[in-house]
């Protein structure tokens, strides 16, 4: 069988530096190349082939696919929901441009695989709230969600009128230790344990019994690398899969944090982001990534919150 050759665009996000990492330990640490616009994250620095990268550059991303034999293109570069509503016009164009550059390149070069995610940002105040299907009504109200379903149906199409194999997650809210926020509307839900520690409070941005759908990034990793590594005859949906694991509120991520830190308070001032989260699922039905990869989540609320403050404390 042929020696994959990865290739990870914007590794230095929030996903790409954990996603970096856990496919050199599958693959090798020479087989994977990490790439973004900046110096290498601290946790990838010296640890494996880096290259500088602009995920809008198609032919430097071109030339470095030929150079290198790269079989798998992993594309994580992008603007996220709340950074992308700050200038609209701009996440359009580096969410949508890089894609189609990608899957061009992918098609001309007959690469192997191109992952793509999604994210829950494709839903809108349409879409059912709990228990979200795979398939619903999609009417995003962000520029983030509007990029997200449109890129998910070119994933489709280029699957369908290529053969190309793009394989896609629509990620809930990601929580992690390792990497910082990148500019996502569950950020909060990350914010909160570096200030339960620091500062005994917090002060959300989200109001207190905002449901969100979330995820500890060890299972999305997992989860990831699980749909690529599936076969190809079981991969039914070409858009993206739903993928949950849990749904909490502040109120009730502040009551696990106070488990273990009985004196931290959260308070409330809700922005911007308030409207965003108010559009999307409160809960997301992910059967179809059970039944037809085996997608299982491991982590719930509370281990995953003994498992941030254990890591952040050092």
């Amino acid at each position: 069988m042929k020696q994959e050759k990865v290739l990870i665009m914007g590794a230095g996000g929030q996903i790409g530096v954990e996603l970096t990492m856990a496919l050199r330990a599958l693959y090798g640490e020479a087989n994977v190349i990490a790439s973004d616009i900046r110096e290498a994250h601290p946790l990838l620095a010296g640890k494996g082939p880096y290259v500088l990268l602009n995920a809008m550059d198609a032919n430097a991303t071109l030339e470095l696919v030929k150079k290198e034999g790269i079989t798998q293109i992993y594309l994580l570069a992008a603007l996220l929901s709340a950074t992308g509503e700050k200038d609209p016009k701009r996440a359009w164009d580096i969410n949508m441009q890089s894609l189609l550059q990608v899957l061009d390149i992918a098609v001309q070069e007959k690469l192997t695989k191109v992952y793509w995610p999604s994210s829950i940002a494709v839903f809108g105040t349409t879409t059912p709230k709990q228990d979200t299907p795979q398939k619903t009504i999609v009417e995003p109200r962000t520029v983030y969600g509007i990029s997200k379903y449109a890129g998910e149906l070119w994933c489709q199409y280029y699957y369908q009128r290529w053969g190309l194999d793009v394989r896609s997650i629509r990620y809930p809210g990601l929580i992690s230790w390792k990497s910082e926020p990148g500019g996502g509307t569950t950020d909060y839900a990350v914010e909160i344990y570096h200030e339960a520690l620091k500062h005994s409070k917090y002060t959300s941005f989200l109001s207190a019994d905002t449901y969100l759908p979330m995820m500890y990034m060890d299972d999305a990793i997992r989860g990831t690398i699980e749909l690529m590594e599936a076969p190809a005859e079981k991969i039914k949906s070409r858009v993206a899969y739903n993928l949950s694991a849990m749904s909490f509120s502040p109120k009730e991520i502040a009551a696990s944090i106070q488990q273990h830190i009985p004196s931290f308070e959260i308070s409330y001032a809700p922005d911007f982001r308030q409207q965003i989260a108010d559009g999307w699922p409160q809960s997301i039905d992910d059967s179809a990534a059970r039944a037809d990869w085996g997608w299982q989540h491991h982590f719930d609320l509370d281990k995953m919150t003994a498992d941030m403050l254990h890591h952040l404390k050092g």
